[in-house]
Formats: C-alpha cells, structure tokens, sequence
C-alpha cells in the first residue's frame, strides 16, 4: 500500500493531470507534424537513388550514413544549440522538428528504397508496355508494390519516431515528459514520471501489437532495416 502511494499517489494525479494533458496534446501535434515531413523526406531520398546518377547517389548515401549515424538528441542539441554560431536561430519546435525529420526520414530512406529494390523489373517492364510512362509506372505500379513490401518496418519506425518525441524535453519544450518531469516538482514523488509512461504504454501498445501482427504474417523481409 506505501509503495502504491508512493508511486502512484492519486491525490497527486489529479494535481499534475493539467500538465500531462497539456504535453500529451503537445506530443500528439508533434507527431502528426514529424511523422509525415519524415516520410515524405525518406521517399524523396529514395527516389532521388533511383536516378541512375553516380555523383548523386553516392551524396545521397553519404548524407543518409550520416544523418543515420547521428542520435536524435545529439542531432537536436547541434541543430538548437549550434546553428545561432552560424546566425541561424531556431524555436524549440522548429528545432525538433528538423532533427526528428533528418534523423526519421534517414531511416525511412533505407526502408523504402529496399521495398523498391525488391519490386522485380519485370514489373516497371510489363507497365511501360502497357504505354505507361516512366513517372507513371513508379508511381502506380513500383512505388505501391515497394511499400506493401516493407509495411511492417515503416510502421515500425514510425512507432519509434513517436516515441522520440520525447527529447524534446532537452530544449524546454513541454511535451509530455516534460510536464511530467514539471509535474514531479511539484508534487514531489515520482507519481507524474510513471502517469506518462502509462500513458505511452496505453497510446503505443496496440500499434506495437499491431506491428506485430503484420511482421508474423509477412515474415518481416527487411526486419533489419528497421530502426535500432
């Protein structure tokens, strides 16, 4: 009974409760915004590699290792912190926004230039035979295929990039860990710290079953590409 009232102090939620679902909402538009910018920006990516272009591929490739090859708070840190050295100024949202998108839309280059690289070439073949140009055969014929290919791993790495909204926090941008890391000061138990992951845990848990249930019936071909 201490140990519940301790960590899980109800009079103490419903203190804190203002603050969390002031960084839950906070959270939510973060990642409506950063999900589709990184996607976007990962298709770009890998459709820009299939151009056929040496020069441009192998900057391409650089710029993806890179940006992979950096963590997201580190990212985020150079991104807010740096770039006024350079007279570039950032908000808090402008900066996590960007980093998460470099960062996500890394990954989700990788993974779908996989699913296109496993469409076979028959496929942009039979549609160019048909009179479909070549803009009109990726994208109808190539692209579609490419993603059903690799759906598990881009809705794996979605999942994660949601949870990385979570540093955030790093620059004072009340998310929903930072409200909850507000929330404790305050009441002085970590009853806000464990609200907020039940609250990851109740949003996140049926897309990760979810996720599951596809990489069980796909048999998740480009597991390795998701992110680590």
């Amino acid at each position: 009974m201490e140990l519940l009232s301790a960590f899980f102090n109800w009079d103490s939620f419903v203190k804190v409760w203002p603050l969390l679902r002031q960084g839950l909402w906070m959270t939510a538009w973060l990642a409506l915004l950063i999900v589709p910018l990184a996607i976007a920006f990962g298709l770009a990516l890998a459709l820009a590699q299939r151009q056929h272009r040496r020069w441009l591929n192998r900057t391409l490739m650089l710029a993806v290792d890179v940006l992979r090859a950096f963590p997201p708070l580190v990212l985020l840190i150079l991104i807010f912190y740096g770039l006024p050295f350079l007279g570039v100024e950032m908000s808090e949202v402008q900066a996590v926004v960007l980093a998460l998108v470099l960062n996500g839309g890394s990954y989700f280059s990788e993974i779908f230039r996989a699913g296109l690289n496993a469409v076979p070439a028959g496929q942009t073949e039979a549609a160019r035979s048909t009179g479909l140009s070549a803009w009109q055969s990726l994208v109808h014929v190539v692209l579609p295929q490419g993603v059903r290919n690799v759906l598990p791993d881009l809705t794996s790495n979605t999942l994660e990039l949601v949870k990385q909204t979570s540093i955030a926090s790093a620059v004072a941008l009340q998310e929903l860990l930072r409200s909850a890391q507000i929330g404790q000061g305050l009441v002085y138990n970590p009853t806000p710290i464990i609200a907020a992951a039940l609250i990851y845990f109740v949003l996140l848990w049926p897309l990760v079953r979810w996720i599951s249930g596809l990489q069980k019936s796909r048999g998740v071909p480009f597991a390795a590409l998701a992110r680590r």
